[in-house]
C-alpha cells in the first residue's frame, strides 16, 4: 500500500473547480490549503491544490497518478 500525491493546477476558472471535484469523486483527498498566484506570462490567475490517495499498489515512478 502506498500514499500517492498529485498537485492539480489550472487557471482560476470553473475548470479548476471541476478538476478538483473530479479528483475527489475518484477517491482523492485534499492535502493542505489551496494556492493562488498571478501568472505574469499569461496575465491570468492560477490556482493549485494538492491531493493524496492511498492505493493498493507499491509506488513506482512509472505510475500514472491521474489513472489511480
Amino acid at each position: 500500500m502506498a500514499t500517492i500525491y498529485r498537485f492539480l493546477s489550472e487557471e482560476d476558472t470553473s475548470a479548476f473547480c471541476h478538476k478538483v471535484s473530479a479528483a475527489l469523486a475518484r477517491g482523492w483527498s485534499l492535502y493542505g490549503s489551496p494556492t493562488q498566484t498571478f501568472d505574469a506570462a499569461t496575465g491570468t490567475m492560477r490556482c493549485g491544490q494538492a491531493v493524496i490517495k492511498d492505493v493498493a499498489a507499491d509506488y513506482t515512478p512509472e505510475m500514472k497518478l491521474g489513472e489511480q
